[in-house]
């Protein structure tokens, strides 16, 4: 198995539309204002969040159940930045569209500049062929409200490809979250 470079991205992004929109550089500045760094690094990719969030909330008082779980744990919040309140989470997704290859397992980290304030990013990992919208988990473990930005970088993604291809992709099981668009709930 080997990571893959910013030469493999590049080519994959342009010539097989693995990430939509794709910026084939890392960028730290847009119209004069610095932002976190989004775009192609030396071994990976750094992803946007998009505006649209998903904040916990328990103001419904309801159970946190996978198997039966109540959209009214969350409130819709759409904006430039999301507050999220202390000890609390909001789910996003990525700006970026991905189109994963057959050969390739993708796993993602938290951007440092997050990390440094308590701010946990957690994305399962990127299976073959899969496809879609990534929903972003941010976990605010610090007990200060903590900001999110739209449109700037929140996490880097690993391509890492596999000496031989699978014999299952994710689309060949079905996958339940195959081509999601949007902030994506837990399914069963």
């Amino acid at each position: 198995m080997s990571v893959k470079s910013d030469k493999w991205i590049r080519r994959m992004a342009r010539d097989h539309g693995m990430i939509e929109p794709f910026e084939p550089d890392l960028v730290r500045e847009v119209a004069g204002r610095k932002v976190v760094s989004f775009g192609t690094s030396s071994y990976g990719y750094d992803i946007r969040c998009s505006n649209d969030f998903k904040l916990f909330t328990n103001l419904n008082s309801t159970i946190v159940d996978p198997k039966n779980f109540d959209e009214k744990s969350f409130v819709d919040v759409k904006g430039d930045y999301c507050l999220i309140p202390p000890n609390s989470f909001a789910l996003a997704r990525t700006l970026e569209y991905f189109r994963i290859p057959r050969d390739v397992l993708v796993l993602c980290l938290g951007k440092s500049t997050y990390a440094r304030c308590g701010i946990i990013v957690n994305v399962t990992p990127l299976e073959p062929e899969w496809e879609g919208h990534v929903t972003l988990e941010f976990s605010n473990t610090t007990p200060l409200p903590a900001k999110i930005y739209a449109n700037e970088g929140v996490a880097q993604i690993i391509f890492i490809g596999a000496d031989e291809v699978c014999e299952t992709s994710y689309r060949d099981r079905g996958g339940k979250y195959q081509g999601q668009k949007g902030v994506t709930l837990p399914r069963i």
